[in-house]
């Protein structure tokens, strides 16, 4: 009889143990499901933010996405004392590279933004990635004629007009570079030219503190806005304030110290002790200076 219990708890003790290591080896089969399981959520969790994104550029800056008006601000939005705008990533607008005309009052009128001098056809693109919030067309003598707006992630709106053809519709996602119309001479225009706009919450910016385009390149990669401050003085984005932020300079081509010093508003002694080099220190073209 004792050697009979003996013989049943042996083989009960056996089952236990044949039972967790059986749950143990179905734990190891299923860890790398979990783990499947996590990276495919976590795919699904980028695509549902990049889908936002697209859904909702600068979501965090705008109240609101209206395809009816070009600038409808008004006092929906809060313009904070100062942002940074993120420059990289660009795409000129136009490879043309003549100004017919500059940001600012013309003919007791503002001028809000910058011609660039383009033939009807030329290709214009899209300077950052971002969502089409307007085309429209204003008629044939009136305002911006055939134009479009775009709305970029980091935080500006571009607008392109007196074009002859919109090639893009209202909420299409675009990439930087992609081709969104082609130059012309429509709505309040004189002759075949892009009149470009940066704006950063309705505020127009002058575009020539953004982009160089006798150059072809940003002036630089990221644009410190400032309420107020953003329509004539041609410096680097960056410069010293009151709230102690720091000028940078990118070096481009043609550029000297002289040049960068006149620039940034500072001297040639300032930035060879802020550079540790001299006056005959040779500047390489990508090369980034301090300024203040």
């Amino acid at each position: 009889m004792i050697l009979k219990c003996i013989k049943v708890v042996v083989i009960a003790a056996f089952a236990l143990v044949s039972l967790n290591v059986s749950g143990q080896d179905l734990l190891a089969r299923q860890a790398p499901i979990d783990k499947k399981l996590k990276t495919i959520d976590s795919v699904a969790l980028i695509r549902q933010i990049h889908k936002e994104l697209e859904a909702y550029p600068a979501f965090s800056l705008y109240p609101n996405w209206d395809n009816d008006r070009a600038h409808a601000f008004g006092n929906t939005v809060v313009i904070p004392d100062s942002f940074r705008i993120d420059m990289t990533g660009f795409c000129m607008p136009t490879t043309n590279t003549k100004i017919t005309s500059k940001f600012g009052p013309r003919r007791r009128r503002m001028h809000n933004g910058i011609d660039v001098k383009v033939y009807i056809g030329d290709t214009i693109r899209a300077a950052f990635g971002g969502k089409v919030r307007v085309v429209k067309n204003q008629g044939r003598r009136v305002g911006y004629g055939q134009y479009v707006i775009i709305r970029h992630d980091n935080g500006l709106e571009t607008v392109y007009a007196h074009l002859s053809k919109q090639l893009v519709a209202e909420n299409q996602y675009v990439e930087a570079g992609e081709v969104i119309g082609l130059g012309g001479n429509t709505g309040r225009s004189t002759g075949s030219h892009l009149h470009f706009e940066t704006r950063f919450l309705g505020q127009a910016i002058n575009p020539a503190l953004l982009f160089d385009f006798e150059k072809q390149d940003i002036v630089t990669d990221t644009y410190l806005f400032k309420k107020g401050n953003n329509r004539y003085r041609r410096t680097n984005s960056n410069a010293m304030a009151s709230n102690g932020d720091v000028q940078y300079y990118k070096v481009r081509k043609g550029d000297s110290l002289a040049r960068i010093a006149k620039q940034t508003g500072t001297s040639i002694d300032a930035l060879c002790k802020l550079n540790k080099i001299s006056r005959r220190t040779t500047l390489r073209i990508g090369q980034v200076l301090r300024c203040s």
